[in-house]
């Protein structure tokens, strides 16, 4: 092979590499099969360059058709459709035969079109300006027919080209290797520990423990326990949601903390959690835990990975992290139990996380302080619904019921401090009433009972056992007019509970005997 055509062949590689910002994708063992690919290239995204002394046109025909299939191939790496390949042979001459119509007309293979272009040094001048004219661009190096080439010329050539996109290699691996992964780490030591802590006091399923060791419990975050938003991360429901959850942070955080770094990830890993937990906060009033929502928001610093360097994303993990994405999320929709609100506040607020922070060794202000805005203006406004309006459905509900499991396990003082501290925030309690009317029933305080009684009714007159409560402290009270009173609404309200009539009738019994 001729000296010019390998000085020709690698100053155009050299070019467009170090000129025009194309990467090599792919190049043959013995160097003359070269792939470059520019994303931001509109027209010609990818180029392939190809150094041959061509001789008859059969042999140009397979090529072509050859490289329409690799061509295809790269398309559906780089998830691009469509895909034009503008493919450059160097070469002393042109075919022997008719080729022309080869060449004439972009070669077609389903999605891919192979631009054919033959640029023979015989007829340099002419193809070269040609070339130019139909890549759009002008290449900056000089060659005379006159002059002679060293072979050292060449592989210095070859060196530089070769080594620019080494560089660009190597510069792109950088952006997945920012930190070691520590954090990572100390998360899921956390999360084992405080697991292994909650099954040996009392059990990692049972409310009364998760709510001791943090969970997120949306009455006692309205008394102003905000630490709530946090300590749910490393809080787990079983072994089973411990082991899928670590098993996430392991992978997931630690590509994340090599590609944004130890202080990056912390940040985003803890301003996740807390959005996801904000996101349960305002959907739903039951007791929630896990890493789940700032393991999404891993899923979030990925994505705003993705527009940072949109190319490399869907050349490497792309599609692989929108699919789980998806998956999760409607997995999560079509299951009972999961709380996908906290999955996706977690995704969002890591979203916003990493905007903030951005990536190491690269600043962008203006970005990163309008997603600050947002992210301090989503949380205020978020937090500002939340306290004024978080009277959720079912919270009167759920401390009644946290309530009397202290009850059942004796703790007495800590059922009457969560509901005292509830019905003083919130006077529309009927369940929180009721049970602090059992507790003083329980005490032998009627006085207390019928109070606590009084109230649960002010605030829900169709509580039946309310009613019924009430008219056994209006018994032991030597009340027996008021207990039928309550035992009759009682018996109206539920009129198949059964105890319900033997009481009001064990009244009126009464009553007609002491006619």
């Amino acid at each position: 092979m001729g000296l010019k055509e390998d000085y020709i062949f690698w100053s155009m590689v050299k070019e467009l590499t170090a000129r025009y910002g194309y990467r090599m994708i792919t190049i043959s063992d013995n160097h003359d099969e070269i792939w470059l690919e520019n994303g931001r290239n509109q027209r010609f995204p990818v180029i392939r360059l190809m150094r041959v002394n061509l001789d008859w046109a059969n042999w140009l025909k397979r090529d072509i058709e050859r490289t329409a299939l690799n061509g295809e191939q790269i398309r559906r790496k780089l998830i691009r459709k469509p895909l034009n390949v503008f493919n450059i042979y160097v070469t002393s001459f042109a075919p022997v035969d008719d080729y022309e119509y080869l060449i004439s007309s972009p070669s077609i293979s389903n999605k891919t079109t192979i631009h054919t272009f033959i640029l023979d040094t015989s007829r340099f001048e002419n193809k070269f300006m040609e070339l130019q004219g139909k890549l759009e661009k002008q290449f900056h190096f000089k060659f005379s027919e006159g002059e002679g080439i060293e072979e050292a010329e060449i592989v210095y050539l070859k060196q530089t080209a070769l080594s620019a996109s080494v560089q660009k290699a190597k510069e792109e691996q950088q952006l997945f290797s920012a930190g070691k992964p520590f954090f990572t780490y100390l998360f899921i030591v956390l999360q084992v520990a405080v697991f292994l802590l909650m099954e040996l006091n009392g059990g990692s399923t049972n409310s009364s423990t998760l709510i001791e060791f943090g969970a997120k419990y949306n009455p006692l975050i309205l008394q102003g326990e905000w630490w709530r938003f946090f300590t749910p991360i490393i809080v787990h429901i079983g072994f089973l949601h411990l082991l899928m959850n670590t098993m996430s942070l392991y992978f997931l955080g630690g590509e994340v903390e090599r590609i944004y770094g130890r202080l990056r990830f912390f940040f985003i890993y803890l301003f996740a959690g807390f959005a996801g937990v904000l996101a349960s906060f305002l959907t739903n009033a039951n007791i929630s835990a896990g890493a789940s929502g700032a393991i999404f928001g891993c899923f979030g610093a990925l994505l705003y990975f993705g527009i940072a360097h949109p190319k490399l994303f869907f050349r490497t993990m792309g599609m692989n992290v929108i699919i789980l994405i998806l998956f999760n999320l409607g997995y999560g929709f079509s299951v009972e139990g999961i709380d996908n609100a906290g999955h996706i506040g977690g995704l969002i607020g890591g979203f916003l996380a990493a905007g903030i922070v951005h990536l190491p060794k690269s600043k962008q202000p203006v970005r990163q302080i309008a997603f600050a805005l947002a992210a301090v203006f989503v949380t205020y406004w978020l937090l500002q619904m939340g306290f004024s309006s978080v009277a959720l459905d079912g919270n009167d509900r759920q401390t009644a019921h946290i309530a009397q499991k202290y009850l059942d396990e004796d703790q007495v003082d800590k059922a009457q401090e969560l509901l005292e501290k509830f019905t003083e925030k919130h006077q529309n309690a009927p369940y929180s009433y009721f049970v602090l009317g059992n507790l003083e029933s329980h005490r032998g305080n009627f006085e207390a009972a019928e109070k606590h009684y009084l109230q649960s009714i002010k605030y829900n007159p169709d509580f039946s056992a309310s009613h019924y409560n009430l008219a056994l402290v209006y018994m032991d009270a030597g009340q027996p007019k008021r207990a039928e009173v309550h035992a009759k609404k009682a018996a109206e309200i539920s009129p198949d509970e059964e105890r319900y009539q033997k009481l009001l009738e064990q009244l009126r019994q009464r009553g007609e005997g002491s006619l």
